[in-house]
């Protein structure tokens, strides 16, 4: 990773969209959205590291890996069913001192009690939620904003 990669993590049965839920997620894969990622990153100069898990501890050690490199512009995260239960994410992404910008497809406070509460909100700069893939977009414009105040600071 370079200072200029977003690392855009996704967590567990999001390699299912398009074919999961598409009333809830849409129709649009995985693949999809990491073209838009990368199509959008490359228009605001970023490059794109852009990976997916069905594995709570590959998500830990993926933040953790950013935070051991340092160099990264920043994190998109949509942890996905691991937003509502993991503290060892949530400890991972406190410890990293880069920052998080959390992305859900749909908006998770209209949906059940349970997916209301996020552990990862703790350790985010701020949530994307409701808007489908367009989120990461906003995400990525959203980090891009961050880097610059922070380059605009130094």
């Amino acid at each position: 990773m370079t200072p200029s990669t977003v690392l855009i993590l996704n967590g567990p049965n999001l390699n299912l969209l398009g074919t999961r839920q598409p009333e809830i997620y849409g129709r649009e894969t995985l693949d999809d959205i990491r073209a838009l990622c990368i199509g959008h990153a490359g228009r605001l100069g970023f490059d794109v590291d852009f990976r997916q898990t069905n594995h709570e501890g590959t998500l830990v050690d993926w933040v953790q890996e950013a935070r051991a490199a340092g160099s990264c512009a920043g994190i998109i995260l949509n942890a996905a069913a691991y937003t509502h239960t993991s503290v060892a994410l949530l400890d991972a992404l406190s410890a990293c001192e880069t920052p998080v910008v959390e992305v859900h497809l749909s908006n998770i406070h209209k949906r059940e009690p349970f997916r209301h509460h996020s552990y990862v909100s703790k350790a985010a700069v701020g949530m994307i939620c409701g808007f489908g893939s367009h989120g990461y977009v906003l995400a990525l414009d959203a980090l891009a904003r961050l880097v610059a105040s922070r380059k605009e600071k130094e």
